[in-house]
């Protein structure tokens, strides 16, 4: 699986986020042209200003600058209703800077103050593709991507039926062929070495909870390969057969039967 950039993911929350920034933008429209506000945070003002201020600097393309001055809202303003916003504002201007690990604690962070907000679908999927941001080469240890299927699952569990849900569907499936590929990395390696039985605990790993990923085949062949080397044709022969019932035009079906009549000639899987 190749690797993926972060730029190949961002349209589509680009526009999933679209409603909140306008959201924002209508909000703040009346009271931004209140005389010139000094963009800085440390300076106490009234909140219209400051949230005024906040989304100027984002829309200027200062995400970091934006972050600080929403983060600032809050805490200048800790019960003023623009405070809820500038939390959700915030984890979205760290998001658009990069900064995804702020972007979570941010979301997080607006989810355990205010769990059942109408915006709360927007926060689960922030956090959600932030941690989808960060997913490396299969290379690499794939806890953040571990950590992209939990959240993406929890938002669909929890907001089945919203538009964030709709995409965190798109992108599980892209996570599980991910993870599944890392699983096929590591039990090809096994194989290398002659660790057989390790090799194969991978391999039924990818088959069993990886079953709709495009790495299920080969997986499959895999098994056929690791059982006729560990002694049990049976188990060979029963792979194969499911991998024919499945995948019976595949490269990976033709390969397993064509190794199957030449190791294992005569035996079934009953």
């Amino acid at each position: 699986m190749q690797t993926r950039t972060s730029a190949s993911f961002r349209p589509n929350a680009r526009r999933l986020f679209a409603a909140i920034v306008l959201g924002a933008s209508l909000t703040v429209s009346a009271c931004a042209g209140k005389g010139n506000v000094r963009d800085t945070a440390y300076v106490a003002r009234d909140v219209e200003s400051l949230y005024a201020a906040a989304k100027g600097r984002l829309d200027r393309g200062q995400p970091k600058v934006a972050a600080a001055l929403f983060d600032e809202v809050e805490r200048q303003h800790p019960y003023s209703p623009w405070a809820r916003r500038a939390q959700l504002m915030s984890a979205f201007s760290y998001y658009v800077a990069a900064d995804y690990n702020k972007a979570i604690e941010s979301a997080q962070r607006f989810l355990s103050i205010h769990p059942g907000n109408k915006d709360a679908p927007y926060a689960y999927y922030l956090i959600a593709i932030s941690y989808y941001e960060q997913i490396s080469d299969i290379t690499r240890d794939q806890k953040v991507t571990e950590q992209t299927r939990t959240a993406l699952q929890e938002l669909i569990r929890r907001y089945p039926a919203t538009e964030y849900a709709s995409d965190a569907k798109l992108k599980l499936d892209l996570v599980e062929d991910h993870l599944a590929g890392k699983e096929m990395e590591i039990g090809r390696w096994y194989e290398r070495s002659g660790n057989w039985l390790a090799a194969q605990i991978r391999f039924q790993n990818v088959v069993e909870n990886f079953q709709t990923t495009s790495h299920a085949p080969e997986a499959l062949y895999r098994l056929v390969e690791t059982s006729l080397a560990l002694g049990v044709p049976k188990e060979a022969v029963k792979n194969a057969a499911v991998l024919g019932a499945n995948y019976p035009g595949s490269e990976w079906y033709q390969k397993a039967y064509e190794l199957v009549q030449r190791r294992a000639p005569g035996v079934t899987a009953g």
